[in-house]
C-alpha cells in the first residue's frame, strides 16, 4: 500500500521535525500514530499524503489518498455542497450523488448550502471528513479526525473508518489520546520527538458502560470519557474506570437521569 523508510523532514536550515521514520501501511488495515501535540504526528501524515515532501528517506506507494489534514481550511465563501462537488471534480469523480447523503448522515448543521466560513470548527470538521471520505481512497489519512466533533459524529467516524477498512482499503489517523488510539487501531504506533519510538497493540484498559437520558451536555470531550453514542433518546458512554465517579457527578449535576451503569470489555 505505502511505505516509508529512514524519513526525515527539515524546513529550510532548521533541525529536522522528523528523523528516520520507517512504516509500512497495508491493505485492510487500520493505524494508529499516538503522540502528544508536536511530536511530528501532523508532518508525517503531511508527507503521507503527498501535500509534503521528504527530507530524506523514501516513501514508495501509490495508493488514491484521501486527507484530512488537523486544520481544515474552511474559510471559503462557498457552501458544503459546492466545495465537495469542486473537490470531487478536481479528484477526478464523475458520480457527485454521494455528497448530499453523506452530509445528511454527518448531520452538517446549516444544511449544505451553508458557506464554510460560517461553519463552527466542528461543522467545518464534518466536511473535512466528507472530502476525504468522498473520493473512496485506498489510503484514508486523517490528522486528530475526532478533535472537535459531536457525540453522535464520533460514533459516525468510527462507523466510517470501519466501513473503509471492511472493503479492504486502510486507515491511518492520529490523536493523543492513547484510549481513542487503541479502541481504533488495529496496530499503535507511539511518535515523540520526531520518531517513532515504538509499536504496541495492547488491548485497553478495563471501562464502565454508563446510560444516561437527557440533553445539554457535550459528552465527546469529556475527561475519561472515551466514547459518546446516541441511541434513541438515551446517551450511552464508555468510560474510564477511574473517571466513572467523577462522569456520573456531572451528569447529575446538569440533571442527567443515570439509566445503567455496569462493566464492559472495551
Amino acid at each position: 500500500m505505502i511505505r516509508l523508510e529512514g524519513v526525515g523532514k527539515r524546513y529550510g536550515r532548521g533541525d529536522f521535525v522528523l528523523h528516520d521514520v520507517d512504516l509500512s501501511v497495508e491493505p485492510g488495515r487500520v493505524v494508529g500514530i499516538l503522540g502528544t501535540n508536536g511530536s511530528g504526528k501532523s508532518t508525517l501524515l503531511r508527507i503521507m499524503a503527498g501535500v509534503s515532501h521528504a527530507t530524506t528517506g523514501t516513501v514508495t506507494g501509490s495508493p488514491r489518498i484521501g486527507y484530512l489534514p488537523d486544520r481544515f481550511p474552511a474559510g471559503q465563501r462557498m457552501g458544503a455542497r459546492a466545495y465537495l462537488r469542486h473537490m470531487g471534480r478536481i479528484r477526478g469523480l464523475t458520480d457527485l450523488s454521494a455528497i448530499d447523503p453523506l452530509l445528511e448522515r454527518l448531520a452538517l448543521v446549516g444544511g449544505p448550502t451553508a458557506p464554510l466560513r460560517t461553519l463552527s470548527k466542528g461543522n467545518a470538521q464534518k466536511v473535512g471528513l466528507a472530502q476525504a471520505v468522498l473520493v473512496r481512497p485506498d489510503l484514508l489519512i486523517l490528522d486528530e479526525p475526532w478533535s472537535g466533533l459531536d457525540v453522535a459524529t464520533h460514533a459516525i467516524l468510527g462507523e466510517l473508518v470501519d466501513e473503509t477498512r471492511a472493503r479492504g482499503a486502510s486507515v491511518v489517523f492520529t490523536d493523543h489520546r492513547p484510549q481513542v488510539v487503541h479502541d481504533h487501531a488495529d496496530v499503535v504506533h507511539l511518535m515523540a520527538a520526531g520518531r517513532l519510538t515504538g509499536e504496541t497493540t495492547e488491548t485497553t484498559a478495563p471501562a464502565t458502560r454508563i446510560v444516561l437520558r437527557g440533553h445539554g451536555t457535550d459528552w465527546a470531550d469529556e475527561p475519561g470519557v472515551r466514547h459518546a453514542v446516541v441511541e434513541g433518546a438515551q446517551v450511552v458512554l464508555t468510560v474510564d474506570v477511574d473517571s466513572v465517579d467523577a462522569v456520573l457527578l456531572r451528569a447529575l449535576k446538569d440533571g442527567w437521569s443515570v439509566r445503567e451503569v455496569a462493566p464492559c470489555s472495551r
